[in-house]
Order: structure tokens, then C-alpha cells, then sequence
């Protein structure tokens, strides 16, 4: 039998001191300054930030550390901690959305994004190190995106840092690398979480487009050890993509459904039912107006689990924690069955979870791979996370790993 790994995070100080090693290292000179941004888990509430739905993240403390230095021109040059000696080279002047291939699209496209809104960004060198898995579902992604959105918001003085409003507008130049030049599609749940989660709460995060940054994100109290419970976080190692067709199908069958209902979004098809005097038969008459099982299906997933998120916000300030994990699990069996994004790595371990004493539990981000979240009592992370390694190698998949996930702060600047 293997161990389970448990992956920990880099403190602050080893960070800083990580990135700007890497950084001197590939580049001969020191940085400006450091900056980081964490991964996040999504507590539930899956599929519906592009549906102005609800959903309810946290910030991990696994983060993604920048070191970075402004320049006068207008090359990039970034380098990570993955390929140390491979220094990938690009320029903003000029560049065109999906002009930069691979990893460095990411932070290339967040100068670009900027610079597309008018901004006076120039170019600059970069060295990434991070402790988020890859293709964990966890946002390593959104974490590399933000990191450079503050830096680089720090570096040219555009001054959107400093405050949770002016934060949005960072937000949505990540946002836009992540959909236009790296060509992964996301709604923005990750970046929110990863730039204005705070400490010890979650995220309740209202994606309808007609709200304020002042209006859409509210703190919920989310203290697991008052409670005596542990979140444990199951990277499966299934691999995980999302910019191969998947995601944006989905997205496109529930904006078509909207059309089809006559409606903005499916946020407001949710609220419709929320307040019917009969929400069962209000929900099967907006599914009987669809006109094939795929959309039927994918529709039922999305307003039952914005429902379900103003339910787990409700049984956890309740302390209702067989509640909140009856949720978790109702969650998960939503997406494997009606959105169809789960694959036998996360179906496996949530049930290998559930059997072995979980609350709940749930796959966590886009799904098509990455990672599971479980609600166990505290203690119990290591045990349970070893049951799911072992009934993983007895069934040839490769061997997960595991974090410890709680409320952690969001972007800063750490040197």
C-alpha cells in the first residue's frame, strides 16, 4: 500500500524567497516585488456563474507566486517553476487574441487584456512558482491570471487593487485572457474567488449581470473547526480540460434553453420556480417546454443547483451539517447525471468518500477530471483520503493526491 500525498502549501516567506530565485536565476536581475493568488475550491454551486446563478467558493491556501519586473518595451518574458530553464517569449505589440500557444497565453494575456481596455501596460519578465496542482479542477489557472492581474496593476500604477470594487475590473482582465487568448472558457467564478474571498468565509457569489461589484459577493461565515469538521480536498489525477469542446457545449445548450424560454438567462428561469406556488410542477413545466432530453437535463441541473446553494448558505449558518452534506451529494449526483461532466475517477472517490463516513461529498469545478471535495469530521482527512488511493490502485487508476482545504485569504502582494 502507497501513502496517500498530502500537498502542502508554501508559506509566504518560501515563496517569495522561491519565485524570486527563479527569477534571478532566468533573468540575471531582481525583481520588482512578489505577488500571489490562490487556488480555490467551490463549496457548490457548480455550472451556473455563466447562467447568473449562485455559487459559493473558497480561497485555498495553495497559491501561485509572481515575480515580476516592468519593462520599457513591450516584450514578455515568463518562465515557472514546471520548465525552469524554458523561457517563453512573446510581444503585445501587435498581438491578437490566441496569439500566444501554450501555458504563457495566460499571463501574456492578462497585459493584452489590459492593454486592450485602454491601459498603459508595457511588457515585463515573470517567474511563476506555485503549490496548486495542474488540472486539479483547484483553478492553478485563475491563480496565475490573478497573481499577474495585481502585479501588474501594482507595477503600472493603475491603482484597481487596492479595493474589492476596483478588483473587478483585474477580475475581468483575467476573465478575458483565460476566454480570448488562452481559449478556455470560464464564467468567472475562479477569478472572483481567487481576488475577493477572505479569510475564515466564503464567497456567496451572485453572477447576474446587472449587479454592482458592491452588490454580487457577500462573506458567509465558514468555520470548519467550530463545527469539529475538515474539508478534505481529492485531487483524482484524471486528467482535466476544459478548452477541448466540453464546457463550451454546455454553456451553449443552457444559453440556447434561455432563448428557447424566452428569458435572459437561467438565473431568472430559477427564481421563477423559487417563488411558484407549486415549484415541483413550475420546474417540470419549464423542462416540458424544451424540446429534447440533453437540454432538459442540463437545464434541471442548473436551477436545482442554484437552490441548493442558498441551502448549503442556510444549513451551515444553521449548523446543520448532516444537511449541508445531504447537499454535497445531491450536487454531485446532479452533475454526474444531468450535466454529465464527472468521470469514474471523481464518481469512485465520492463514493468511497460517502461510505466511509463523509457528510457529503461532491467533485468540485468543471469536472471532465480534476478533484472532489468531502465533508468529514475533523481528523479524518488522512483516513479517508487513503481509502480512495487504495480503492484507486486496486482499480489502476493513478494514485490521487490530497489537500487540506480551508478559508484563505485572496490575492496580495507579498515582497
Amino acid at each position: 500500500m502507497t501513502n496517500v500525498e498530502f500537498i502542502a502549501p508554501i508559506d509566504a516567506e518560501d515563496g517569495v524567497a522561491r519565485a524570486t530565485e527563479l527569477f534571478k536565476a532566468a533573468y540575471g536581475e531582481e525583481p520588482e516585488g512578489v505577488w500571489s493568488s490562490p487556488g480555490r475550491v467551490n463549496l457548490i454551486g457548480e455550472h451556473t456563474d455563466y447562467n447568473a446563478g449562485l455559487c459559493l467558493p473558497i480561497a485555498l491556501p495553495h497559491r501561485t507566486y509572481i515575480a515580476l519586473k516592468p519593462r520599457t518595451d513591450t516584450a514578455v518574458r515568463v518562465v515557472s517553476d514546471i520548465k525552469p530553464d524554458d523561457v517563453v517569449s512573446a510581444d503585445l505589440d501587435g498581438l491578437q487574441a490566441r496569439g500566444v500557444d501554450g501555458w504563457a497565453a495566460y499571463p501574456v494575456g492578462v497585459a493584452w487584456a489590459l492593454r486592450e481596455k485602454g491601459f498603459n501596460v508595457r511588457g515585463f519578465d515573470a517567474a511563476f512558482v506555485s503549490c496548486v496542482p495542474l488540472g486539479s479542477g483547484l483553478s492553478s489557472s485563475a491563480a496565475m491570471t490573478c497573481s499577474t492581474a495585481l502585479a501588474l496593476d501594482d507595477v503600472y500604477g493603475l491603482g484597481y487593487g487596492q479595493s474589492d470594487a476596483g478588483r473587478v475590473t483585474l477580475i475581468n482582465a483575467a476573465i478575458k485572457s483565460e476566454n480570448e487568448m488562452a481559449g478556455a472558457s470560464t464564467g468567472g467564478l475562479d477569478q472572483n474567488a481567487s481576488m475577493r474571498c477572505t479569510e475564515g468565509h466564503a464567497l456567496l457569489l451572485d453572477c447576474r449581470p446587472e449587479l454592482t461589484p458592491l452588490e454580487n459577493v457577500s462573506q458567509q461565515p465558514f468555520d470548519l473547526k467550530a463545527n469539529k469538521l475538515e474539508l478534505l480536498a481529492l485531487d483524482t489525477q484524471a486528467p482535466h480540460q476544459l478548452n477541448d469542446g466540453q464546457y463550451a457545449e454546455r454553456r451553449a445548450t443552457c444559453e440556447k434553453a434561455a432563448e428557447i424560454l424566452g428569458v435572459a438567462n437561467l438565473r431568472v428561469t430559477a427564481d421563477a420556480i423559487r417563488e411558484a406556488d407549486d415549484p415541483e410542477q413550475a420546474l417540470q413545466d419549464v423542462l416540458d417546454a424544451l424540446p429534447d432530453e440533453n437540454m432538459k437535463k442540463r437545464v434541471r441541473h442548473v436551477v436545482t443547483e442554484i437552490e441548493r446553494v442558498r441551502e448549503f448558505v442556510k444549513a451551515f449558518a444553521e449548523n446543520d451539517i448532516e444537511e449541508a452534506g445531504r447537499l454535497f451529494n445531491a450536487s454531485h449526483d446532479s452533475l454526474a447525471v444531468d450535466y454529465e461532466v464527472t468521470v469514474p475517477e471523481l464518481d469512485v472517490a465520492v463514493d468511497v468518500a460517502r461510505r466511509n463516513g463523509a457528510y457529503g461529498a461532491r467533485m468540485t469545478g468543471g469536472g471532465f477530471g480534476g478533484s472532489i471535495i468531502a465533508l468529514v469530521d475533523a481528523g479524518r482527512s488522512e483516513e479517508v483520503a487513503q481509502k480512495i488511493a487504495d480503492e484507486f490502485a486496486a482499480r489502476g487508476f493513478h494514485a490521487p493526491r490530497a489537500l487540506a482545504a480551508y478559508a484563505a485569504p485572496s490575492s496580495a502582494r507579498n515582497a
